[in-house]
């Protein structure tokens, strides 16, 4: 697997655009893609889109995100092959294409699709743009808050916070596992696509990034969208405040220009954010972010 190849043909695609006992965290080096054990049955699959999880109870399986449909084909072999469960709930962390185009594996197999409403909004905006409403299985099920689903020994609890990288990116949290997915509210190490044409706020990625903080406690294990590397996609609540801390230098060095006397033309022309240094910007997407942050302080 290739992680920056799939980023970079990622972002092209969609128009912008991944803990007492390490050793269970350790990936299977005889995968043709990537998969590991986290917690209580609860495991996740990399190969090409942004990080599955998936939950193995005998009442169910439960998907969260489906990359493209070749990688979600391949994992429904892979679960069929470790359970006789059914397929049982998949859902969507947000709308974009490399968490979402693999749903249309899951027709008739999966009894549900479930995603926030403005998730399920936007993956019906963006399919009729690029005319590929045939490729789509749309959530069935969508809620505008919370959200709580019991299979089995586990309780799934959605969290919704408001706009970040969209306005639909929920946190799917496996209560009893205590894992929490965040989708692409987490981008670890690596530069963060603001999605602005589908309601994205950086200003409030920031709160969104403080609740997560204080609703999940130190135990709990996160799953991230993506990572500078296969090691950075799950992590601690150490991650969610070091990407906080991005935000951070990226509206202060914005503002420290601005109050300056330079320009938004001048602004973008960055190539290095200040006090990031473990942050890589390998898909040269910081003058964008920097765009975006002028004009959410009210530059004009």
């Amino acid at each position: 697997m290739q992680r920056r190849s799939f980023l970079r043909n990622a972002s092209l695609a969609t128009g912008a655009f991944a803990l007492s006992n390490y050793k269970s965290f350790a990936f299977r080096p005889d995968d043709p893609w990537k998969t590991k054990t986290l917690r209580n049955n609860v495991g996740i699959f990399t190969e090409k889109g942004g990080t599955i999880a998936y939950l193995l109870d005998k009442k169910g399986i439960v998907v969260v995100d489906a990359e493209y449909p070749e990688q979600a084909t391949h994992l429904i072999t892979l679960l069929k092959g470790q359970s006789p469960a059914p397929f049982e709930m998949l859902i969507n962390t947000h709308h974009h294409g490399d968490h979402t185009a693999g749903n249309i594996s899951f027709k008739g197999i999966t009894q549900h699709v479930s995603a926030h409403t403005n998730s399920k909004a936007n993956q019906e905006r963006v399919a009729k743009e690029k005319k590929t409403e045939d490729q789509q299985l749309y959530p069935d099920i969508t809620w505008d808050d919370n959200w709580h689903y019991k299979i089995g020994h586990e309780s799934i609890r959605t969290h919704y916070f408001g706009a970040a990288h969209t306005n639909g990116d929920a946190i799917i949290h496996f209560e009893h596992a205590n894992i929490a997915h965040m989708g692409d509210l987490m981008f670890n190490r690596i530069y963060p696509f603001i999605d602005k044409s589908s309601g994205a706020s950086a200003t409030n990625w920031m709160t969104v990034l403080d609740k997560a903080m204080q609703t999940f406690d130190g135990e709990t294990v996160f799953v991230f969208g993506h990572g500078a590397n296969i090691d950075k996609v799950t992590g601690t609540k150490q991650d969610l405040k070091s990407m906080k801390n991005y935000f951070e230098q990226l509206f202060d060095y914005t503002s420290r220009q601005m109050k300056a006397g330079k320009t938004k033309d001048e602004i973008v022309k960055a190539t290095i954010l200040p006090n990031v240094d473990d942050w890589k910007d390998d898909f040269k997407i910081l003058p964008t972010n920097l765009g975006i942050a002028y004009d959410e302080l009210g530059g004009k």
